[in-house]
């Protein structure tokens, strides 16, 4: 398969050096001296105590790759567009789009550059963390979950997790993947983006008793938006597997967190913005995540000036 895997950090540089084993792989990237030391050195990943070494080719375009099979993208949330419009010389009418970023609603923005049925949405319970250039500690490792964002013509999906099976991930197809990534979804809009607005850790939010009404009340919108939607969730449930989360990981700081703590932007428009938009468009009331929203942006404009 011949597969273009935007985004060299830690989780482009896990898929894209896996798939080159049996694969045409081209990373892209717009980090120069990246570039540099993967083209000399190769991408190594240390996994299970050991380092392996992966050579896939990487550049900061396609122009030269022909046409894709799989485009894979792993940007954050707010550069998707920029990065497939990179690309889009490599996108034919076969080309299928896949997203595994946090949060939901990707495929609104996938859906721009080719047809809805050629878009795959999903989840990965792979993770990364960047050691220094080209060298990423691979931590745990689980299910790539896909599905489509549209149709059921799921001989693309069995291909793929063939290939991906072969170069050592464990995918799981889905019929209505939208559940799954709510699932995921849930913990982010209230957890996450809670402990970025407090700048606490995870075990704060359920050891306060103001901040864990606030979470129940992001939880509460966020289920009541899930269910418009035709999917299944019990509040109770939901509620309990947050405090779980929050009561398991002292000391422990979201993403979302830290990108407010060193003044980046965030992904909050894809985390609790992707319930504010389902939300307007169902005609459903959700002021404490559009509150949420707001402080987040908030948040990341004073820190930056």
């Amino acid at each position: 398969m011949r597969i273009i895997v935007i985004g060299a950090g830690a989780m482009g540089s896990i898929y894209g050096g896996h798939l080159s084993l049996h694969n045409e792989v081209r990373l892209v990237d717009t980090n120069e001296s990246l570039i540099e030391r993967v083209r000399e050195n190769g991408i190594t990943l240390e996994e299970n105590g050991v380092e392996n070494k992966f050579f896939p080719s990487i550049s900061t375009g396609a122009e030269d790759f022909g046409k894709a099979d799989l485009v894979i993208l792993f940007t954050k949330a707010m550069y998707s567009a920029a990065a497939i419009e990179n690309v889009m010389c490599a996108v034919g009418e076969g080309t299928y789009l896949m997203t595994l970023q946090n949060g939901a609603g990707h495929e609104a923005v996938l859906s721009r550059f080719v047809d809805k049925s050629h878009v795959i949405i999903g989840t990965t319970e792979d993770n990364g963390s960047l050691l220094s250039t080209g060298v990423i500690h691979h931590g745990g490792k689980g299910v790539t979950n896909i599905g489509l964002a549209s149709g059921n013509d799921t001989n693309v999906l069995c291909r793929i997790k063939e290939v991906f099976d072969s170069c050592g991930f464990s995918v799981r197809i889905h019929e209505n993947i939208q559940q799954l990534i709510w699932d995921k979804l849930m913990t982010n809009v209230s957890l996450s983006v809670l402990t970025a607005i407090l700048q606490s850790d995870m075990s704060f939010i359920s050891r306060d008793k103001s901040a864990f009404e606030i979470c129940k009340k992001l939880i509460e919108e966020a289920v009541t938006v899930a269910k418009a939607m035709g999917l299944s969730f019990d509040l109770s449930s939901v509620i309990e597997k947050v405090r779980s989360t929050s009561e398991n990981n002292p000391g422990g700081y979201t993403s979302i967190m830290m990108d407010i703590k060193n003044g980046r932007k965030s992904e909050v428009d894809t985390i609790s913005g992707a319930v504010v938009r389902k939300a307007h468009e169902l005609g459903i009331p959700v002021p404490h995540h559009e509150m949420a929203v707001s402080l987040i942006h908030a948040l990341e404009n004073v820190r930056r000036s």
